[in-house]
């Protein structure tokens, strides 16, 4: 019922296009969303998960994941990060994977939603420890297209890695194209 409510929202109210979609079978990734300009990313997020129908997951620092609001984060795939112990990001969330037999780490490289020149390197490095692949993933606003692209494993050289990523995303275009990554 709300997979349905999800895609009239989706299509039919909003009028987006979902191209590609997330292989079940793959329990373990990294999910890189680009371009991240605004924070309705996050709930047309919210509606590609519920029509896809996975598990899609995020972390956040473990003070979120207290009474009252606990509850409501890992409900919605939320990830409890502990920093304690000198760990710091990539080690912390890499160890999150671990702990659970289905993890989708759905991340956004600008980790910001204002213009950046490079990407942040963590969702690289948590992909490798964690040895998941990366799955791309565009938010279009131009053609009001959610592209998932196919999964990649990481081989440790991030130059020539991101020489295959990087590409998927030329001529996307997000919410606030004067704030999204140049590809």
């Amino acid at each position: 019922m709300k997979q349905q409510l999800y895609k009239f929202i989706f299509f039919k109210l909003l009028g987006w296009k979902l191209i590609g979609t997330l292989d079940k079978s793959i329990k373990k990734s990294v999910v890189i969303v680009i371009p991240h300009t605004a924070n309705v990313d996050f709930f047309i997020a919210l509606l590609v998960r519920g029509i896809m129908n996975v598990e899609i997951n995020f972390v956040g620092k473990k003070e979120l994941f207290v009474f009252p609001f606990g509850y409501y984060f890992r409900s919605v795939g939320g990830a409890p990060l502990d920093r304690s112990g000198g760990k710091n990001n990539v080690d912390a969330t890499a160890e999150i994977f671990s702990k659970h037999e289905t993890f989708r780490l759905s991340l956004s490289p600008e980790g910001t939603r204002k213009k950046v020149t490079e990407l942040r390197t963590g969702f690289y490095y948590i992909a490798l420890k964690a040895n998941v692949p990366i799955i791309p993933v565009a938010f279009d606003y131009g053609k009001k297209e959610v592209k998932v692209g196919n999964p990649f494993t990481v081989t440790g050289n991030y130059e020539e890695d991101m020489k295959v990523i990087l590409p998927f995303y030329k001529g996307v275009k997000g919410k606030n194209p004067e704030r999204g990554f140049e590809v």
